[in-house]
C-alpha cells in the first residue's frame, strides 16, 4: 500500500522502515526505560494535569483538525441537525405567531406558504440551509421578521459548511499522511568513513514526487545532571551532521546515508562499544521538507536506542546502473556488512594517534597473522614429509 506495486518484496515491513525483518534481530529497550519518540514517529509523551482545558476552544479549528474521524464525522453531522431543528423551531414560531398554522380563506397571506406543522417548518429550514428548493414552501413579502430569520439561516449555513468542508479538507490533506512514504534504517552503524568515526542511518523515499527543502536533524536525548546538581530527564542535545551535500539540506531522489562525524563537539565521543550497551541514549532524526504537488511542509521522525545501533558495521549500496538508469534495490535498505572499527571511544582514538594508527597496528597484525600460518603451513608439510 505505501509503495508502487512491485517496489518491494512483501517480505519486508513497510511502516517508515524498509529491511528485511526476518534476518535482521528485532531489539527492544530495556526494561523500565522509555523511549521519546517511537520508530513510527509518535512521541511517547503524555499530557496530564491540564488546568488551563479552555484554551484548546480557543483554537476551534485545530482542535476539530486533531480530533479522530469518527468525533469529526459526529460534529459533522451533529451541526448540521442542530442548525436544522433551531431554525425549524423559529420558522415553526413564526408561522405560528402569525397564525399560519390555522385555517384561513383564499385571501390570507402567510409567511411562508405550506407550514402546517413542525414537521414542514422542519423541511423549509433544510430546504432554505442547503438550497434545495422544492418550490413548494417559500417566504413572502408579509412578514419582515421572516425575511431577517432567512437572511440570518444563510449566512449560518454557509459558515458551518466553510468550517466543516475545510475541517475535512485538512485531516484528508494532512501531511502526515506524505511522510509514511518517508523511510528510515531500522538500525543506525558505527563505523569508519573518511578516516573518521561516525554515526550513520539511511533515509529513503518511496515516490516519485520529490520532498522540496528537505532537510534533517539530530538530536540525543539522555539524562544528564548539570554541575549545580539539577537532574534534567530529557536533555535534548543537537548532533551536527556531515550531509552528501555538504549542509543539512538532502536531495532526496535516492536512499542517503546521513552521516555525523564523533568528533570532540559529539555527545558520542566519550563513548566506547562496550559503554554504548550500557548507555541510555536515544538519537531522535526528523526528516522535514515541503510536498511538491500540494506545497504542504511535511515531517518523518524516528529514533534509536543504544541497542538498535550496530557498532562496526556500514550500509550495504543499494543503487546499480542499468540500461543507462539507475536502479534502487529496496530490499538492501536495510542490510548492513561488518567492517574492521576500532571498539574504543572516538576520544581514546584521538589520544592514541587516531585512526590511522589503528590501521597501520591493523595492518601489522594481520600480516604477522599471516606469516604465523605460513610458517605453520611449512613445518606441517615438514612433518609430513
Amino acid at each position: 500500500m505505501l509503495s508502487r506495486k512491485g517496489l518491494i518484496p512483501e517480505d519486508y515491513l513497510l511502516t517508515r522502515l524498509a529491511e528485511d525483518v526476518l534476518q535482521q534481530p528485532k531489539f527492544r529497550a530495556k526494561p523500565g526505560k522509555a523511549r521519546f519518540v517511537a520508530k513510527n514517529g509518535t512521541c511517547n509523551v503524555a499530557h496530564t494535569n491540564i488546568r488551563e482545558q479552555g484554551r484548546f476552544l480557543q483554537d476551534v479549528f485545530t482542535t476539530l483538525v486533531d480530533l479522530k474521524w469518527l468525533h469529526t464525522l459526529i460534529i459533522f453531522t451533529m451541526s448540521f441537525l442542530c442548525s436544522w431543528l433551531l431554525f425549524g423551531m423559529i420558522w415553526w414560531l413564526i408561522a405560528f405567531a402569525h397564525g399560519d398554522l390555522d385555517e384561513r380563506g383564499d385571501d390570507f397571506v402567510p409567511c411562508v406558504t405550506d407550514i402546517h406543522s413542525f414537521a414542514s417548518a422542519f423541511l423549509f429550514s433544510i430546504e432554505v440551509q442547503v438550497t434545495i428548493g422544492f418550490g413548494g414552501r417559500m417566504v413572502t413579502e408579509e412578514c419582515v421578521s421572516a425575511i431577517i430569520i432567512l437572511i440570518v439561516q444563510n449566512i449560518v449555513g454557509l459558515v458551518i459548511n466553510a468550517i466543516m468542508l475545510g475541517c475535512i479538507f485538512m485531516k484528508t490533506a494532512q501531511a502526515n499522511r506524505r511522510a509514511e512514504t518517508l523511510i528510515f534504517s531500522k538500525h543506525a552503524v558505527i563505523s569508519v568513513r573518511n578516516n573518521k568515526l561516525c554515526f550513520m542511518i539511511r533515509i529513503g523515499d518511496l515516490r516519485k514526487s520529490m520532498i522540496i527543502s528537505a532537510t534533517v536533524r539530530m538530536q540525543v536525548v539522555k539524562k544528564t545532571t548539570t554541575e549545580e546538581g539539577e537532574v534534567v530527564p530529557l536533555d535534548q542535545i543537537d548532533i551536527h551532521m556531515d550531509n552528501p551535500v555538504g549542509t543539512n539540506g538532502v536531495f532526496l531522489v535516492s536512499p542517503l546515508i546521513i552521516c555525523h562525524v564523533i568528533d570532540k563537539n559529539s555527545p558520542l565521543y566519550q563513548l566506547s562499544a562496550s559503554d554504548l550497551q550500557h548507555e541510555d541514549i536515544e538519537v531522535v532524526v526528523v526528516l522535514e521538507g515541503v510536498v511538491e504537488t500540494t506545497g504542504i511542509t511535511t515531517q518523518a521522525r524516528t529514533s534509536y536506542v543504544s541497542e538498535e545501533i550496530l557498532w562496526g558495521q556500514r550500509f550495504v549500496p543499494t543503487v546499480s546502473e542499468e540500461d543507462g538508469m539507475y536502479a534502487v534495490d529496496y530490499s538492501k535498505f536495510g542490510n548492513t556488512m561488518k567492517v574492521p572499527t576500532p571498539c574504543c571511544s572516538a576520544k581514546k582514538l584521538d589520544e592514541a594517534g587516531g585512526i590511522a594508527r589503528f590501521k597501520l597496528e591493523e595492518g601489522v597484525t594481520l600480516r604477522a597473522s599471516v606469516r604465523r600460518r605460513r610458517g605453520a603451513t611449512v613445518r606441517r608439510s615438514r612433518m609430513e614429509s
